[in-house]
């Protein structure tokens, strides 16, 4: 099954269980060629095995990406436990969590993920010293990845419709957990009016009262009106038949592998809606923790988020020479980077 697999590129893929705490997870190594692979462990109820799989072989192919389009010493990794996290975590699955993680001898650092908590790292590193955002006093990624969206939906913004800020603007936000939250935090103090939706109403509600924003159901969110839409919840919410419905101009969000596929990126172009990658604008979280691991300062990672605003600019300029799409433009640049 593995061999044969579409999205199998990859250097290392290692299955392991442990029957005694019913763990079963995959860790798909993708590319090292700039550093060690480094990416979160995710903890999920897949439907069946085939989907577990093809989850950890394109999340660690993106992490390769994301590494190096950030500019980060590092390669990208995944791992991904089949189980209910609200279930089945236990802090013996955890355990040989990072007993599978201690195999691979440093070649992939592991680190939180949907389904895992900075808890949840933290047991899995008393049994291996490859983890990544437990250092102290580093506080949660998440706010990094936030003011990384910031950071490029400003440089979009400025790219896209001649703002000189985010004042004014509308920024509808699918999603308010602990990216989309934070996000939301910061584009109130920039000025922005803001549209909020999570599958947790109350949580938007919660959100929408801290920050002053407004509501939208989340079947509405994708839809509604705005200068700025900002993905920050599940991939795959840029398709074929949603894009035509979009009423914004510019999209850019926190979400993981928002487009279906890389035609969509063309289709937006033609529709004239401004793209930001996705894997650029929510890099500042492996940042964070090149950070953490590095143990610089933390006035040196802010000057690092601030440079994705250049490195928005040079996809847009590579968009614009070759006529190509802004999600191939940031693909070839990274590529160029780790190839």
């Amino acid at each position: 099954m593995l061999f044969q697999h579409p999205d199998y590129e990859h250097e290392t893929v290692l299955f392991g269980q442990d029957p005694g705490s019913g763990l079963k997870a995959i860790i798909a190594v993708h590319n090292r060629r700039r550093g060690p692979a480094i990416g979160g462990c995710r903890m999920m109820a897949y439907p069946d095995e085939s989907s577990a799989l093809t989850d950890v072989l394109r999340l660690s192919k993106g992490m390769t990406y994301k590494c190096a389009i950030g500019d980060i010493p590092f390669g990208g990794g995944k791992a991904v436990i089949i189980g209910d996290p609200a279930s089945q975590k236990t802090p013996e699955l955890l355990h040989a969590m990072g007993d599978l993680v201690n195999q691979l001898g440093g070649r992939y650092i592991t680190s939180f993920d949907s389904g895992t908590t900075l808890e949840d790292v933290a047991i899995i590193g008393e049994r291996t010293a490859h983890v990544g955002g437990i250092q102290p006093g580093a506080g949660n990624a998440s706010a990094s990845t936030a003011y990384g969206v910031l950071v490029c939906m400003r440089e979009a913004a400025r790219l896209r419709l001649g703002a000189d800020s985010l004042a004014g603007l509308t920024v509808a936000i699918q999603g308010v957990g602990n990216v989309g939250s934070r996000l939301a935090e910061l584009l109130a103090k920039d000025g922005a009016k803001l549209k909020l939706a999570d599958v947790a109403s109350e949580l938007a509600q919660t959100v929408a009262a801290k920050t002053g924003g407004e509501t939208v159901p989340i079947d509405k969110i994708m839809t509604t009106s705005c200068d700025i839409l900002a993905p920050c919840a599940l991939g795959g919410v840029l398709s074929a038949a949603s894009v035509p419905e979009l009423s914004c101009r510019v999209v850019c969000g926190g979400a993981n592998n928002q487009l279906v596929d890389n035609s969509i990126a063309d289709q937006l172009l033609d529709e004239e809606i401004f793209y930001c990658p996705d894997y650029l604008a929510n890099a500042g979280g492996i940042i964070d923790l090149h950070y953490q691991l590095k143990e610089p300062s933390r006035d040196d990672l802010k000057n690092h988020l601030d440079g994705l605003a250049h490195t928005l600019q040079e996809c847009n300029s590579f968009s614009q020479s070759h006529n190509c799409s802004m999600a191939v433009a940031a693909d070839q640049i990274a590529e160029a980077r780790f190839r």
